[in-house]
Order: structure tokens, then sequence, then C-alpha cells
């Protein structure tokens, strides 16, 4: 029996047989062609068979998996018929004679390059993306035929390279109990598919596909992210125990979908969700949100050639508004810039994007575009109950020039006697040190804090969370950033303010009831966290967790802190 680690992407136990999917060999090689117009037309009749397949994908996936899981497809499309790639190609097949296959890898992977280079998740996940749809074209363009995972007609484990957006909307879960993978991460398509599709994934074990071979036994534990090859037969009944384990415990978690999250001694805080588009609400109300504490408005303009305009954002934001059926919706303005490019910006090349020109600095500066993104959102304001956000403040006076525009913008609407809420809470993202140490300050003038652990954590550490040699630094358990969330939470306290968390530490169970103990009012996270996190948090108990975190703040390193947690029995 073999043991390999990965990266827990989608919760679960598999235990199946290996299906090894491997795509065929895509080499392409530089030819010389003299009809050129023969190839562009070779070209374009490969688009349009590679748009067919897609359209019946994104077909399937609607029926199967929503209209959210869809919308990956409906982008591929549009990669196909985006002139930035299509034109490329047909002007290097006339001007440099060369065959279309060629022309097309060359044009393609100058995209995924420039993607796979900034320090996005979400742009890195795009090169993914193009490569899916490269990959599908040069099929086409070469002869060759995708071995399709809908073929699959018996229980197996996938085991890949990795898997592509149209790979994983093809599995017939019928058939497919898992899938494990040598590359990828929790937010790329296929993990975020696989959460959707509730299949059990390990991705990101760098040589499962190296050592599996088609019908070995395998099980996926999606929960701590191991891979077992060839189990004996007394550990595979121990995972099958773990399995049943797992389906009692998501049943009782269920039970708690409509309840309050209270802890045992009474006391309230609120579970939100993160959430990146409209169709993401659905996934918010089935795990039992109770508020959206982040929406990212970036998902709206990216994507894209040109903004999105006023009334395209309106619609957007009224649709979650409305959708949330007044429970809170707390939406960030645009938090682009330097690390999330907008190619039609054109924004300049940054040594060090993160500290850069980018969330409310670029916005301050462009106000056309705040201003529009404003207009929306107050338009939009009368559909719910509506909290703006704005991201990246490091000084009062940032606050205080964006709130100036918002209101200038409200009494504009009022003059065209277009409606606005005057209930909209203002309030600011806490991931710059400097606004954390002067949070009483701000607390004076905020309506709330929500603090993004995300960058708070690597700017506190100097520690870039993109850089492998340096991610021992990232720690959300390091006495240093429970300090200063202490200092957050005290201080919008002390004014009669509320303090929330978006960052990826408000859905962590070992930093759950650190934060409660800390004061925190609202623990904002991915939507399927949210019953694991209600289920412990109502186990709690609010004194003992003020006492566990008066502990924690007073040790010297995230070691000491995790022990501490670990050690501490809650009273059930």
């Amino acid at each position: 029996m073999a043991n390999i680690r990965g990266i827990a992407a989608s919760a679960g136990i598999a235990i199946a047989r290996a299906f090894r999917l491997e795509h065929p060999d895509l080499t392409v090689v530089r030819k010389t062609v003299e009809d050129t117009e023969a190839e562009v037309a070779k070209f374009e009749q490969a688009l349009e068979k590679s748009s067919a397949e897609l359209e019946a994908i994104k077909e399937q996936t609607l029926r199967e998996m929503g209209e959210e899981k869809a919308e990956i497809f409906e982008s591929h499309l549009l990669v196909l018929g985006d002139p930035e790639l299509v034109d490329p190609v047909k002007t290097k097949i006339r001007d440099e004679k060369v065959n279309a296959e060629f022309a097309m890898n060359e044009v393609a992977m100058t995209f995924v390059e420039m993607f796979e280079n900034m320090n996005s998740d979400y742009l890195k996940e795009r090169a993914a993306d193009m490569r899916d749809v490269t990959k599908r074209v040069l099929a086409h363009l070469l002869g060759v035929k995708f071995v399709s995972p809908s073929s699959i007609s018996e229980e197996t484990v996938v085991v890949a390279e990795d898997l592509t957006p149209s790979d994983t909307a093809q599995l017939n879960r019928t058939y497919v109990k898992g899938f494990t993978t040598n590359i990828g991460g929790r937010t790329s398509h296929s993990a975020i598919m696989a959460r959707s599709l509730e299949i059990p994934a390990v991705v990101g074990t760098k040589n499962v596909l190296d050592l599996v071979k088609d019908g070995d036994l395998l099980i996926v534990d999606g929960l701590d992210g191991d891979v077992l090859i060839n189990p004996e037969p007394a550990v595979v009944e121990e995972y099958r125990a773990k399995q049943q384990r797992y389906a009692e415990q998501r049943a009782e978690w269920a039970k708690l979908r409509n309840e309050p999250t209270v802890t045992p001694d009474g006391h309230h805080v609120e579970l939100a969700a993160n959430i990146g588009t409209p169709a993401d609400v659905a996934g918010v109300l089935e795990n039992g949100g109770e508020a959206v504490g982040l929406y990212r408005t970036e998902f709206l303009y990216m994507g894209r050639d040109q903004l999105p305009t006023e009334e395209e954002q309106y619609k957007a934001y009224k649709a979650v508004l409305e959708k949330m059926e007044g429970k809170p919706v707390v939406v960030r303005t645009l938090d682009i810039g330097g690390d999330k490019e907008l190619p039609y910006l054109q924004l300049p090349k940054e040594m060090n994007p993160f500290l850069g020109f980018r969330a409310i600095r670029l916005c301050l500066e462009r106000e056309d575009i705040f201003r529009t993104q404003l207009r929306a959102l107050l338009r939009a304001s009368v559909h719910g109950s509506l909290r703006i956000m704005f991201p990246m403040i490091a000084t009062l006076d940032e606050f205080r020039q964006a709130k100036a525009l918002l209101l200038e913008e409200k009494a504009k609407l009022a003059a065209e006697g277009t409606p606005a809420s005057d209930e909209i809470q203002l309030g600011i993202m806490v991931e710059i040190p400097s606004t954390a140490v002067m949070a009483d300050q701000f607390a004076k003038e905020v309506d709330f804090f929500s603090i993004g652990t995300n960058d708070l954590i690597q700017y506190t550490m100097a520690a870039d969370r993109m850089n492998e040699r340096v991610s021992y630094l990232y720690q959300p358990y390091n006495p240093a950033i429970l300090r200063l969330v202490k200092m957050v939470i005290d201080a919008a306290h002390r004014e009669g303010k509320w303090a929330g968390m978006c960052g990826e530490m408000a859905g962590d169970t070992t930093a759950i009831p650190l934060l409660l103990g800390l004061g925190l009012d609202e623990f904002s996270m991915s939507a399927t966290s949210i019953l694991p996190a209600r289920s412990q948090i109502v186990k709690l108990s609010l004194s003992e967790m003020r006492q566990l975190a008066a502990r924690a703040i007073e040790l010297s390193t995230a070691e000491e802190v995790v022990a501490l947690v670990n050690g501490h029995q809650p009273r059930a």
C-alpha cells in the first residue's frame, strides 16, 4: 500500500478502482504552408467544432449542475470567439505561412504565460481555461480524439494530471466516486465543481498519475488530503467506517440549516458567505447563510473587453439583494489593479503589485469608474439590506474621500428622482496593519469593520502568500495577528459598531474558537463551510472561549497557539 499526500479539495471519502484519464499527444510541429487561406479555413472549422462541443457540454452542465457552473463554459465559448485570440492566429498563418495548429498554440501560450505570471489566483485559473480551450481546438486540428470522462460506465476514481472544467462537467456522478490529480488547488475550477457535485477530491499530489495503474483500488480521502493505493482489506474497512461517520455528520449539520448560530451561553454570531456572482447566492441559502459577508464585485469587470455599465452592475447587485430576501449583503467596491489586471484599463506594470496601485487607490484616481459603481449600488440599495465596504483603506482620508463621493452620487440620484436607501452601512476592509493599529480612530467614522486576513497576514509578516519559499510565515494563529484582530474588534465595540471577518481564517476550525473568544460578530466564509462552522460554534461556551483567547494572545508562537486550541476540550 502507498499513501500519497495532496490538497483536500472536496470533502468526503471515495473508494473505487482507478480510471486513468490521459489526454492524447497534442505535440505541435511548425510547418510551412502555401495555401494560407485553406489553413485559415481549417482553423475556422476547428473553432466551429469546438464551439458545438462546448455548447453541448454547457447544456449538460446547466441541466445537472445549474446556471453558475454552466457559466464556466460560456466563458470558454467567449474565448473561442474572442478576436484578441482568433485574429492573431489568422494573422500568424497568413504572414508567416505556418500551419494552423502551430499558430494557435503559439498565440494561446502567450496568453497562458501572461496569466500564470500574475499574482492572482483568479487569473492563474483563467490560464487553465485557456489551456482547456486550446487543447480542444488543437485536437480537431491534429485529427486526434479526447478520452471523454462521460464514457465512464462503472464505479471509479478518476486519476489525471489535471482535470479541466469540461472534464469535470462530464463526470457521471453515478459512476465517478472521486478524483485525484497531480496538480491543482482548492481554487481551481475542477475543485470548485467537485464541491458542487459533492465528489471527494484530492489535488496537487504531484505524482499520483505516475504511481497508479488502471484498475488499482484507491481510497481518496477528501477530508484529510490522502490518497491510498491498493490498501489492505482492514484499511478499506477502516475508511468505510470513516465514510459512514462523515455521512452521519453531514446529516447532523443539515439539521442546523435554519437554526441561528448561538453558543450554549446564549451569544449569537452571524455566519455569512463570500460570493463572486449572483448565482452564488443559491449556495448561501442552501447552507443556511445568515448574510453575504463579502460580494467580490471585481468578477463583474473580468473576462470582458470593457468596463461593465451602470445598468449591468445595478442588475447584478439588485439580483443578490433580492435573492437574500432582506438578509444583509456586504458589497466590496472594486478591488482591482496590480495583482488582478484588467487588460482594457492598461494599468502600469508594478514591481510589487500587492503594495501598489489597486483597490481604493485606483478608484479614488479613476473617479469615473468608481462613481459608476457607486451609482449602481445606490440604485440597488432599495431592494434589500445593503452594506458597502471599501477595500485597501490605509488612511482615514481615503475613507472620507470615498464616503464623500458616495454622498455626492446619492445627492445626484435624489435630484434625478431616483430613490436610494437611507439605511446603507458604510464600512472598510481591515487588511493593512496601520489601519488595524488606528482602528480606534476609524471606528468613530465607519459603521463596521471586516477583517481581510488573507492580506493582513501577509502584510504583517512581510511574507508573500503566493511565494512557496516563505509560506511558513503565513501564520493565521501567530499571536501578532491575534493581537491585531483583537485591537480591531475592541475598537469597534467601544464605538457600538460591529466587526466581521471575510478572510479564509473566518472558516478555519482552529481559528473559530479564538475568534469567538476575541468577540468577532460576523464570520464570512465559503458557503460550504457554514454548517460545519455553526455545528462547532453552538458547542462552544463564549465565556470559556474568552479565557482561551486571552491565553492565546499572551503566547509566543503560532505553534503554541495551535497546541492550546487543540488541547482545549469544549463543553458539549
